[in-house]
């Protein structure tokens, strides 16, 4: 417990898997939350000022702050914001434009994302992994290697050889601040997401899986995906998820992890394998688990309609449920 007597929630992950998990939870009064989000990102407009600017990925840290902002709606209209096309800064969005901006007056990470998070009132702390620059690569089992995440997220598809290991180029060394949360957390939550690209980053930054197993008194809950991701996790079941996530945060860490059991329509689950080649994960054999030294939950996580996402509210359930429990 946090000395205000709350309960230390730390999350880990990144982009919308960490805004939907933050949007679940920021209105618990009973929770101090800490948000550590993986500095892996090249995409788009983020890996145009990466480049430029020689600077850590502006845009992952958005979606936290946007989450996390007692103005949320309005905040995320903002950020999520970009130039049309035709205008010299079209390929961009406003808040990496006010980041990059902020980072060359000052030329410190922390400083800066402090004095965004007072301008954007900000609940709760967003916590870079790592303030020292890197990039994610992955070889795959043919031998071949994929750099950067960008090039992960494009050139992988349901053909691709599957994915033997990820490792991050150069090897970089935990934010202090994210190692000072996850040694007072009460509760650690991996997030759902792209699972090389979004959560494992994190597990590779030197300190961080050192530091969550050091944690004995905290329970560790790791949420599995929806759906699998051609290239990435293509043909996963929960379980697989789950294998590989230990591969890297070694054995008998994770105490929970929560699958989705409720039916996803055939029509939804159709368009899916129709138009990105994406199924629904699930839970095969059920005897695969019974010598985990984990805990299987499978619960009602899903909010359909046109799309399929995780519920805010039924996240938000199972994590009180568990720390009710613990």
């Amino acid at each position: 417990m946090g000395k205000n007597g709350k309960i230390n929630v730390v999350t880990i992950g990144w982009w919308n898997g960490s805004y939907w998990l933050l949007s679940s939870i920021r209105d618990n009064d009973d929770y101090n939350i800490s948000a550590i989000i993986s500095m892996s990102d090249s995409w788009g407009s983020t890996g145009i000022l990466r480049e430029e600017f020689n600077m850590l990925p502006p845009g992952d840290v958005r979606r936290a702050i946007m989450a996390l902002s007692r103005e949320h709606e309005i905040v995320k209209q903002l950020f999520d914001y970009r130039y049309e096309k035709g205008c010299s800064v079209w390929w961009h969005n406003l808040w990496n434009l006010i980041i990059t901006a902020m980072s060359q007056i000052t030329w410190n990470f922390d400083k800066w994302l402090k004095q965004v998070a007072k301008m954007f009132k900000v609940k709760w702390r967003v916590i870079p992994v790592t303030l020292e620059l890197s990039h994610l690569n992955v070889e795959l089992v043919d031998g071949s290697v994929v750099e950067w995440e960008t090039n992960i997220d494009l050139k992988l598809d349901e053909n691709s050889s599957p994915i033997k290991r990820a490792y991050l180029t150069p090897d970089v060394h935990a934010n202090s601040k994210a190692i000072e949360a996850i040694d007072k957390a009460d509760v650690i939550i991996l997030s759902f997401w792209d699972l090389y690209t979004s959560v494992i980053p994190n597990l590779l930054v030197k300190g961080i899986k050192e530091a969550i197993n050091k944690n004995k008194k905290a329970k560790v809950i790791y949420f599995c995906n929806l759906m699998t991701k051609p290239g990435e996790t293509t043909d996963f079941e929960a379980i697989d998820f789950i294998d590989t996530i230990e591969l890297y945060l070694w054995d008998n860490v994770i105490d929970y992890f929560v699958v989705n059991n409720w039916y996803i329509s055939e029509k939804l689950a159709e368009k899916y394998k129709s138009l990105e080649k994406k199924k629904p994960v699930k839970v095969k054999n059920h005897d695969a688990f019974k010598w985990k030294s984990y805990k299987l939950i499978e619960a009602d996580l899903l909010h359909e309609n046109t799309f399929v996402r995780h519920s805010y509210d039924k996240i938000a359930k199972v994590i009180k449920d568990i720390i009710k429990k613990s």
